[in-house]
């Protein structure tokens, strides 16, 4: 059997389209996945635990990881600073893991011009309409933050066709069957 190459996965689209859960089945599926736990500015949400979900720093902290170029990428969403740590993922992927992130638009295109073996993938969501359910949906943010993150979607949406692969995430199991087809494939060539 010929042993298929580590892989850096980037998930992106926008806030409210499944990423988190599409990424977490997608490295379900995966044995050999590895998690990368991104570091951000944020507040931890309702149920994250640092160091599980995030690494929860504070701006000064985040902002020495980015200058010591010890971030793979890194991004300004909502306010909020959010970046890969470098290393560990390097690693992973040169022991012939795969690494899946999942990442906001800026991130992901800060990727695709430094790393062109990652894969990219855009989960585009069924309509505009089903997003914006979604994201009133959480009840985690006020209208003005809801109303942000959709004006981010819309941009987010026309960039789509920057990635490697855009797949509808209108039935998560298809979804994710989709993206694990993308990924086998990648690691094949």
């Amino acid at each position: 059997m010929t042993e298929r190459r580590g892989l850096l996965v980037v998930i992106a689209g926008p806030s409210g389209v499944g990423k988190g859960t599409v990424h977490s089945r997608v490295r379900a599926a995966l044995p050999d996945s590895v998690l990368s736990i991104s570091s951000t500015t944020r507040a931890p949400r309702p149920g994250e635990q640092d160091g599980v979900h995030y690494d929860f720093v504070d701006r000064e902290r985040f902002e020495a990881l980015r200058e010591q170029g010890a971030l793979l990428e890194w991004a300004e969403y909502a306010g909020n600073l959010y970046g890969t740590p470098a290393t560990p993922a390097r690693e992973a992927i040169a022991r012939g893991q795969v690494v899946v992130l999942d990442i906001e638009l800026q991130g992901a295109l800060q990727i695709k011009a430094h790393d062109p073996d990652a894969l990219l993938v855009f989960l585009v969501p069924p309509s505009f309409e089903e997003l914006e359910r979604r994201l009133r949906g959480r009840g985690t943010e006020d209208d003005a933050a809801v109303e942000r993150r959709l004006a981010r979607a819309r941009e987010e949406l026309a960039a789509a066709d920057q990635f490697d692969v855009q797949v509808v995430n209108d039935d998560l199991s298809r979804c994710v069957a989709e993206v694990l087809v993308e990924i086998e494939r990648a690691r094949s060539v």
